[in-house]
């Protein structure tokens, strides 16, 4: 037989213990699937109509690599609007997703014998981009307790290396909802800054915060203008575009104009996907500029969702859950359960309700199962009663 050897940064790439459960369950009649990153809304139509209407316009064509002009500077608004200050629409960058946003910041960041320092239990995808850029992901298992997750800091510093490249951060955290304090940030920064790291801050679930305070704190609160903070965004998961493949990456605005990161993203964006289509952006346009509505009765249902889920699941006696203080989570540990991935299957086959296992999500959360609540109330409701019925046979089994 003839040997075909590929790369070993391609054949390293880490298997999605979460598809993996997902494809034992797709199809399923009546499931109610709750282990994907997503809502049950379609995207809204002053969404798709904007696209549409520029499809039907003709714009079809080759387009900026960095993004339409009128996206990125509705972009720069919406920043503005939301942590206030100015923001130069220079300084971001369309790309095909949020995951396309992280490849390019870790890519830009780390390579072949570098490290990047990663809290986990984390969105595997993250270690996946790290994985195939060549770099070793170095697992920081974040505090699990009584009140909920939390980041030791010293921990942190104690991981870096003179390999040590970067800090990915995701705040607040796909799977546990941990979120970080303006102090956290604070020092996350110091500790980048003594040891010439970049991070690369995830601030997807920024919006989903449920103190009152209309969103989560970031390092925007606390950055210099020269320091190495790579921003990754998408339009996922506020405005129902899962499908739609499309986030964007923001640069330090003085490393800008210092090094030209904006030809760097540039380069990548060109000599990956060549761009995200036109009539796509458009309809992000409107996202951004008409979407605050649509915004907060997202955060308004991922809200009831999670009183509904942490209430039903903690009424069973059988979990240990902490109530999310961010993101659209419920990263849950049922009692006496070790192989979350058989816990999965069973969940399945007994209550027809789908949960990404936890061993998907690296150090620290093997032991978990992650569920999305950012669901109709009729729909978690159901999921709670079928989990509560099932939860002691399946409990029972896995624990023999």
């Amino acid at each position: 037989m003839t040997d075909f050897p590929i790369r070993p940064e391609a054949a390293d790439a880490p298997t999605s213990g979460i598809v993996d459960v997902m494809e034992a369950g797709r199809g399923r009649p009546g499931l109610i699937p709750l282990w994907v990153g997503e809502g049950d809304r379609p995207t809204p139509p002053f969404i798709a109509q904007a696209a549409a209407r520029a499809l039907g316009d003709g714009e079809t064509f080759y387009t900026h690599q960095r993004g339409i002009p009128e996206l990125r500077a509705a972009i720069a608004r919406y920043h503005e609007r939301l942590y206030g200050g100015s923001f130069d629409a220079e300084r971001f960058f369309v790309t095909t997703g949020g995951m396309q946003a992280a490849q390019i910041a870790i890519r830009m960041a780390a390579g072949p014998g570098d490290e990047v320092i990663i809290p986990t239990p984390a969105w595997p995808n993250f270690a996946g981009a790290a994985i195939v850029a060549g770099a070793r992901v170095v697992d920081v298992p974040l505090s699990d307790g009584p009140t909920g997750w939390s980041l030791d800091l010293d921990r942190i510093e104690a991981a870096v290396t003179a390999r040590t490249r970067a800090l990915l951060i995701n705040s607040p955290s796909n799977p546990t909802g941990w979120t970080a304090t303006r102090e956290d940030h604070r020092r996350l920064l110091a500790i980048a800054r003594r040891h010439g790291l970049w991070i690369v801050a995830d601030e997807i679930y920024g919006r989903f915060v449920y103190d009152g305070a209309g969103r989560a704190p970031s390092f925007r609160d606390v950055a210099e203008p020269e320091d190495r903070v790579l921003y990754v965004q998408t339009f996922s998961k506020n405005w129902a575009m899962t499908g739609w493949r499309i986030g964007w990456l923001e640069v330090p605005p003085e490393l800008g104009e210092a090094q030209d990161l904006g030809q760097v993203v540039e380069n990548l964006v060109q000599y990956s996907t060549s761009g995200v289509p036109a009539f796509l952006q458009r309809g992000a346009v409107a996202a951004l500029d008409e979407g605050d509505e649509f915004v907060a009765e997202q955060i308004a249902i991922a809200a009831e969702g999670r009183r509904i889920i942490c209430d039903g699941l903690l009424a069973t006696g059988l979990v240990d859950l902490p109530r999310p203080p961010g993101a659209f989570y419920a990263y849950f540990r049922v009692r006496g359960i070790t192989d979350t991935k058989r816990l999965a299957l069973d969940i399945i086959d007994r209550a027809n309700v789908g949960l990404a296992p936890g061993s998907a999500f690296g150090a620290g959360g093997a032991t978990h199962v992650r569920l999305c609540f950012l669901r109709r109330a009729e729909d978690l409701h159901e999921a709670v009663r079928r989990l509560a019925e099932a939860l002691p046979a399946v409990a029972g089994r896995n624990a023999a």
